[in-house]
């Protein structure tokens, strides 16, 4: 090695992680695409991008600070999106909070009937709801009827991957199964193009798969918290068993609601509900963030890029979630590459480091029921 490759090398490594992050980001290329059409991926019987967005934060005022007046930025996130391939989002029946509940559905509707682009990349949309499976909904017939809730918030005639937004297993496993008959009814009617699940753990992913398939429904997807602060031996079964039978993972959280931006410190937290798990986290995560960002750096992409491609490096979909431009720009940046497989098991060791984790979602399930 050269004098001069040694002191360069030598700087990058003598460097904090919050000088990392003082340089600007980096941006999106002003030509398109940012993915070719083969670096599309298959789910079920759709084709989508191979990162999408997730609208958990279109609506919900408690954890995300929503106000009306962002939607016309959401509106300009969506075209972003759209425009440059990206054609899965995700959203819940129970996105909003208090009377804004389903405002992320109405939004979505709304804002692919006024995309003014191309007509084929608003046909190409992928819409992937869940359906909340509150105690009143008891019957298969009453998760058809949220289905067409759904439907009608967001005026369209048919739903890309209905989703079952948690598993009852762990608290009323006899409401389960109306659950299933539900999606089954669902996808017999027509009303979704494919089924999916969220928060199932390994036993109970089988479980449902076995049964959706008894009855002719193939499960499309399975969606759960996946990202370098949660891949933990239930998170890597749900994997194996999501590459074995030919379900799609689709990772939810993969920044780990923020933490894995590089931003926060044990210093500055965000506020509310947030916080209090940040505080439990942010002080181990050195290692693992001064391996993002010396990666981001080797790259000339940014923390959060490097963390959401580890994740579609592992071949699933991340839907990282957005309210605002930057962040939507930001999140572009993540396509179109790959990390190396070195670069995968450097950043896997240094999370490993870390000695606390993410929690995971106290709906997915452990046991099978």
């Amino acid at each position: 090695m050269s004098l001069t490759m040694a002191a360069t090398s030598s700087s990058i490594q003598n460097q904090s992680i919050h000088s990392l992050l003082s340089s600007s980001p980096i941006k999106v290329p002003n030509f398109k695409p940012l993915f070719w059409p083969w670096q599309k991926v298959k789910m079920g019987p759709l084709t989508v991008s191979p990162m999408g967005f997730g609208t958990w934060a279109w609506g919900n005022q408690l954890l995300w600070g929503y106000q009306e007046s962002m939607d016309d930025e959401l509106q300009q996130i969506f075209n972003l999106a759209v425009e440059n391939g990206v054609n899965l989002f995700d959203t819940a029946d129970s996105y909003g909070t208090g009377k804004l509940n389903g405002q992320s559905e109405k939004l979505l509707g709304k804002f692919i009937r006024e995309y003014q682009g191309r007509k084929q990349e608003a046909d190409d949309v992928v819409i992937a709801t869940k359906f909340a499976a509150y105690p009143w909904r008891l019957t298969p017939g009453q998760f058809v009827n949220a289905c067409k809730g759904s439907l009608d918030r967001m005026q369209i005639e048919q739903i890309g991957i209905g989703q079952l937004h948690w598993s009852t297993a762990n608290y009323a496993p006899l409401q389960e199964k109306a659950l299933w008959d539900g999606l089954v009814a669902m996808y017999d009617k027509g009303l979704v193009q494919a089924v999916g699940v969220s928060n199932y753990g390994p036993k109970q992913l089988l479980k449902i798969y076995e049964y959706l398939q008894a009855r002719g429904v193939p499960l499309c997807s399975a969606q759960v918290q996946f990202s370098l602060l949660s891949m933990g031996e239930d998170q890597m079964e749900i994997k194996t068993i999501c590459d074995s039978l030919g379900i799609r993972l689709i990772s939810y959280s993969p920044l780990g609601l923020g933490m894995l931006t590089g931003k926060y410190t044990p210093s500055t937290l965000p506020s509310g509900p947030r916080g209090l798990l940040f505080k439990q986290i942010i002080p181990g995560l050195e290692p693992l963030l001064d391996s993002l960002g010396k990666i981001a750096q080797r790259r000339r992409k940014t923390i959060p890029q490097v963390a959401i491609n580890w994740c579609i490096s592992k071949g699933t979909v991340p839907i990282p979630g957005v309210k605002t431009l930057k962040q939507a720009r930001e999140n572009l940046g993540a396509l179109g590459w790959y990390l190396s497989s070195d670069e995968v098991l450097e950043l896997e060791s240094a999370a490993r480091e870390s000695p606390r984790k993410m929690i995971q979602n106290v709906f997915q399930t452990r046991y099978a029921y």
